[in-house]
């Protein structure tokens, strides 16, 4: 298939954690060393995917995302023989401001944000948002979190806000993970640009049908695509 044109394109949609922020990295450099505190010695691969299995379980309960992330860490705890304290158990929240871009996110943003309004569309709650906004760096038309929909991705909710608020812009949907959001985007007719954060991935990822209109293997790749350039 040819590359996505920008002239089709007024909008680009992103997922932020795993697709623009590198969620496994900041979760493996926060909990490592707490673990290795407490004597728990465990590698990062088993961290990314209890995170992956327990996630959605505690986010069906409808709490908001720092809640979701301390009581990943109660679980953890409770799991390898440890009872985090509530300091601790703040801090790996607070930690999110702390998790790193990837290393093309910023210059694809910036490049990108010069031909499309950008919206990010996550699972996450606002205020930890926050932080990560300043990291980032760009000005975001929209941002569309699970805290002002009362839902997380996969729900189709948080994909129809956004096309509620962008009304009759034509979008792209931009996003890693395919059960959290190519799935449900291509379900609902959205064209779907998969970026290929291979360690990022959750584990419900495997039983998800939907295929990506595009798939890149960075950030930066797809600016290059959909731009044109070399």
């Amino acid at each position: 298939m040819a590359n996505p044109n920008a002239n089709d394109y007024d909008a680009l949609t992103f997922d932020c954690y795993g697709t623009l922020i590198d969620w496994g990295a900041g979760l493996v450099s926060h909990l490592q060393p707490l673990l290795l505190e407490r004597d728990a010695h465990v590698i990062d691969d088993f961290l990314l995917e209890f995170f992956a299995d327990a996630e959605p379980e505690i986010q069906a309960d409808g709490v908001l995302y720092a809640d979701v992330l301390r009581e990943v860490l109660r679980r953890l705890g409770s799991r390898l023989g440890f009872t985090p304290s509530d300091e601790v158990l703040d801090a790996f929240a607070a930690s999110v401001a702390d998790w790193p871009t990837f290393a093309d996110t910023v210059p694809a943003l910036h490049r990108l944000g010069e031909h499309f309004d950008l919206v990010v569309v996550s699972n996450v709650d606002n205020a930890l948002f926050a932080g990560s906004a300043e990291r980032l760096g760009v000005d975001f038309k929209h941002v569309i979190t699970a805290e002002d929909v009362g839902a997380y991705k996969p729900d189709r909710r948080m994909f129809d806000q956004a096309r509620q608020v962008l009304g009759d812009a034509r979008i792209l949907h931009v996003a890693q993970s395919v059960y959290h959001d190519i799935e449900p985007a291509t379900a609902l007719g959205l064209p779907t640009v998969w970026i290929r954060r291979d360690r990022n991935a959750a584990r419900p990822v495997e039983h998800a049908k939907a295929e990506p209109t595009w798939s890149f293997d960075s950030l930066g790749e797809f600016a290059d695509a959909v731009l044109g350039d070399p």
